[in-house]
């Protein structure tokens, strides 16, 4: 007499999706027996905010025709630039020193080397918390430094984005869902609920427009700074069980 035969049917739907994800719906049925591997999407949401911080490299860069001199005279526009800052209100604790260097500049542009002098190099990171009063900032302090003040950059955050986060990742949960019951009414199942969830997180900090002004005059504009928007963006991978 012969044994009964077990008969598995495998049925799997696969549908693609726009470059956001890749959504997937995955259906076993084995005789009577069924196994629900659910349906994977992915969802994003992106929310903006305004910047409320700016932080700058700025220092001094001295060439002398000696080392004790161009220690001497980069230490002393230093300090100066940096009393600058705290006297428009950066406070202790946001400026940090962020490069020391001190090396030999040569010029080659005789038959040989020609030694020009040492140039010594000091800046810090400032973090301006004032975002209106960002440009008077920087101009008191490129003021005080002369034709030997060298700013490296600007870039723009938001202090405390928790909220933004938290806004961003429920939208994405939502596009995450919305997709899910697409896909599940497609299928011909219900959805379950979530049982795997994984999340990345971006921030994008808006390009910041920044001009150097001329030496500062009583009645002169300060340098403009706009900080614009900060995207936020939260992705996340939801698989949720297929109900029955």
């Amino acid at each position: 007499m012969r044994k009964p035969i077990l008969i598995a049917a495998v049925v799997t739907l696969a549908v693609v999706a726009a470059a956001c994800g890749t959504p997937s719906v995955t259906v076993q049925n084995a005789g009577t027996d069924q196994t629900a591997t659910g349906i994977a999407v992915s969802g994003t949401g992106e929310v903006t905010g305004v910047p409320d911080t700016l932080t700058v490299s700025i220092g001094v860069s001295v060439l002398r025709p000696s080392v004790d001199r161009a220690v001497a005279d980069a230490a002393d526009k230093a300090d100066a630039l940096i009393s600058a800052l705290k006297s428009a209100g950066v406070e202790d604790k946001d400026i940090q020193t962020a490069n020391y260097s001190i090396f030999p500049e040569y010029d080659y542009r005789g038959e040989g080397q020609e030694l020009r002098g040492y140039r010594v190099n000091n800046t810090v990171v400032a973090k301006i918390r004032d975002i209106d009063a960002a440009g008077s900032v920087i101009d008191a302090a490129t003021a005080v430094g002369g034709d030997e003040v060298i700013v490296q950059g600007v870039s723009f955050s938001i202090d405390d984005d928790s909220a933004l986060v938290e806004a961003a990742r429920a939208k994405a949960f939502d596009d995450a869902r919305k997709k899910a019951e697409q896909l599940a009414s497609l299928a011909g199942v219900s959805l379950g609920s979530p049982i795997s969830i994984t999340e990345s997180f971006s921030s994008v900090p808006p390009i910041p427009y920044f001009g150097r002004g001329e030496a500062l005059v009583a009645d002169q504009a300060a340098t403009p700074i706009e900080p614009g928007e900060q995207a936020v963006t939260v992705t996340v991978s939801v698989r949720f069980a297929i109900g029955g």
